[in-house]
């Protein structure tokens, strides 16, 4: 990727110094600028993926099992205060989005300097408390005692890298709010790879866990830099000196209830990591999360429609868009679950010879059980993202905070019954039964606040569970036979075949037949 060019291509772009008030998008138009923005994002997750992919392989050979089970956990540890940006990456997405929609530039422009001055004053004294108190921390998660000094220096370098990731999800709005993902994934995805494939090499010549990390604390401060400059280039009134005291007490509004949902839903996501080394030790931990990163592949596509989803949603919550924003909340959740149902048969086949060769047999051994059960709940979340979406853009965060907090009590309990009793395998199985409990109480919400429809599939919905038998072959085989057998060479293209068969024939609305057509035929044309 050569990103000296990448100067030319914005200057290329004839951006008008202010902008009409944007005319609304068909559904349809909207449907293809969320579906270009989430290819993009997802490439942006793809293309690193598959380089991590070829890399992770010599990471974990060159620092040992042990110390790649210390190197997750370094950079777990900061996750669990993600909510330390009071909620500015998405309150700076929605409002600046309105802003966008509205045709007001200097109103875009003091929200995401004002978003970025609160993320920073939240952000910062967390990161000086993971500073401090590095050490005890290490300590108490059950690091062996000889990594333990080099597992501190590691952590006070991922504190640093804390702030700086949480300032570039405040300075990439305005690419958010045109849903301009190309030049996001361009800042994101260049800086990553440069990462990713410095730490091996970092490794080679003795960086060791600090090393790792260090490199991955330049490639964010590089990522930010390049946030700045691209969001300053669409939106040159970013560049002033002042915040818009109007704007906190909204952001704030939007924020604390996400800060207080936050810290609940950390524990939710994580909190069988940290129990699992506990319970065990960081090799298990090791074993877990190289199945929990396979499993989060699943996921990659609806993540990335997110970003383009939110924005979108955003723009369609007046009454008068009303059917707009139906079908794109129906239409998003349509085609995350039929893109999932293959992906999950796919990733369930590979999965024990992929972790074999991958990252040693002891990983195919261990890190294969707890996937399976890490699939079912990944189903679930994936399903979740559409309507966690649209009730972020309403601006109802306060009810994710209800939800989180009733959650926790009972999946604290029984995440330390299942993870103590069955280790990794009860980790994930901790994990997923929450989750299919979050993904009812959350579509159901969305259609109670929001009034989205989830009859998705117009009283088809029979259909889909007898076209998933045809999956199920490929499965079976895997379980009952092996995962090796050569039987699923031919079986599982043709059950891929006939499910879309099936799909496009019952499942897709005539419309969303037609547009399909139009653009195979539009990337598959070849001028004569």
């Amino acid at each position: 990727m050569d990103f000296k060019k990448l100067p030319n291509n914005i200057s290329q772009m004839n951006l008008p110094v202010k902008p009409p008030i944007p005319i609304p998008p068909s559904t349809q138009g909207m449907t293809t600028r969320v579906v270009k923005g989430s290819l993009w994002t997802l490439s942006g997750q793809i293309l690193p993926l598959a380089v991590s992919l070829l890399i992770t392989p010599f990471v974990i050979r060159l620092l040992g099992e042990e110390s790649y089970g210390v190197y997750i956990l370094v950079g777990l540890i900061p996750s669990y205060f993600a909510f330390a940006d009071f909620g500015m990456s998405l309150g700076s997405t929605k409002f600046g989005s309105e802003a966008y929609a509205r045709g007001s530039r200097e109103d875009e422009g003091k929200t995401v300097r004002t978003a970025a001055f609160i993320a920073f004053l939240t952000s910062f004294p967390i990161a000086v408390g993971i500073f401090i108190f590095s050490y005890p921390v290490i300590a108490w998660l059950n690091v062996p005692e000889q990594l333990r000094g080099e597992a501190s220096v590691a952590l006070k370098i991922a504190a640093i890298t804390f702030v700086v990731n949480t300032l570039c999800n405040v300075f990439n709005t305005p690419q958010l709010s045109r849903l301009r993902m190309d030049l996001n994934t361009f800042v994101n995805t260049g800086f990553r790879l440069l990462g990713v494939v410095a730490i091996p090499i970092v490794l080679h010549f003795g960086g060791g866990i600090v090393g790792a990390v260090m490199v991955l604390m330049v490639a964010s401060l590089l990522t930010l830099f390049g946030h700045i400059w691209v969001s300053g280039r669409l939106l040159s009134e970013m560049f002033r000196f002042s915040i818009d005291r109007s704007l906190v007490k909204p952001l704030l509004r939007f924020g604390g209830p996400l800060v207080i949902s936050g810290i609940a839903a950390i524990l939710l996501v994580n909190l069988e990591k940290i129990v699992l080394t506990r319970a065990a030790s960081v090799t298990v931990l090791a074993y877990y999360s190289v199945a929990f990163t396979l499993a989060n592949m699943a996921t990659m596509f609806s993540s990335s429609m997110i970003q383009s989803l939110l924005p979108a949603f955003s723009q369609l919550l007046e009454p008068t868009k009303k059917e707009e924003l139906n079908k794109l909340f129906a239409r998003s959740l349509r085609i995350n679950i039929i893109g999932l149902i293959p992906l999950m048969m796919f990733l369930f086949v590979i999965a024990k010879p992929f972790f074999t060769i991958w990252a040693g047999e002891n990983f195919g051994r261990e890190s294969s059980l707890p996937f399976y059960f890490l699939l079912i709940g990944l189903f679930f979340n994936v399903v979740a993202y559409v309507p966690h979406s649209v009730l972020m853009a309403s601006g109802k965060t306060s009810v994710f905070a209800k939800i989180y907090w009733i959650e926790l009590a009972p999946y604290v309990f029984l995440t330390g019954l299942l993870t103590y009793k069955f280790g990794a395998v009860g980790a994930a199985l901790a994990w997923s039964l929450r989750l299919i409990a979050d993904t009812v109480i959350i579509a159901w919400f969305s259609q109670k606040i929001v009034g989205v429809s989830l009859n998705i599939f117009h009283g088809k919905s029979y259909v889909l569970p007898l076209i998933l038998m045809v999956m199920l072959p490929p499965v079976l085989i895997a379980l009952f036979i092996d995962n090796y057998s050569v039987w699923l060479l031919p079986v599982v293209p043709l059950c891929t075949a006939f499910y879309f068969a099936a799909v496009w024939k019952n499942l897709l609305e005539q419309e969303e037949r037609v547009w399909l057509s139009e653009k195979l035929a539009t990337v598959f044309h070849s001028p004569t």
